[in-house]
């Protein structure tokens, strides 16, 4: 499952990791694909929205939460993976641009109670996603017992 703010590169890391070349499109819904649960921005900027985040998770092997390197916004309350009975992951996206902004990706992946190693991604150009895939498929392949 895939959770972060508006325009932060949910669906385009999605999109990668369902292996989907296609149009871009507003998630304004969950959307279960191939590999992902791809969650609106809205559900985690509207905290009443929080319990359908929890409820939908029960059918994830990961959460993976992601905070945009490029535009720094605080949009998770401290301790918020708590609330998650599986691993969740820390995501960085758009780790090519405004590398002075990655100190504060770290904290704020901290504060929520994500830890370390967290991935630093940028699906558009590529880097760090062959790192993320192999996590989450290998550890998908073990549990299934391939």
């Amino acid at each position: 499952m895939v959770i972060g703010p508006m325009n932060c590169g949910k669906t385009t890391l999605v999109n990668s990791l369902n292996d989907y070349d296609g149009p871009l499109r507003k998630t304004q819904d969950i959307i279960y694909g191939k590999n992902t649960i791809d969650a609106p921005g809205a559900y985690i900027e509207s905290p009443w929205m929080y319990k359908h985040l929890i409820a939908t998770a029960q059918d994830a092997s990961h959460v993976l939460i992601l905070v945009d390197q490029s535009r720094v916004s605080n949009v998770y309350p401290p301790g918020f993976v708590k609330a998650f009975r599986c691993p969740v992951i820390g995501v960085i996206t758009k780790s090519d641009l405004m590398a002075e902004n990655e100190d504060l990706c770290f904290q704020q992946l901290k504060q929520i109670g994500i830890p370390e190693p967290y991935y630093k991604i940028s699906a558009s150009s590529g880097v760090g996603m062959v790192a993320l895939k192999e996590y989450l498929f290998t550890f998908e392949k073990k549990v299934k017992g391939e």
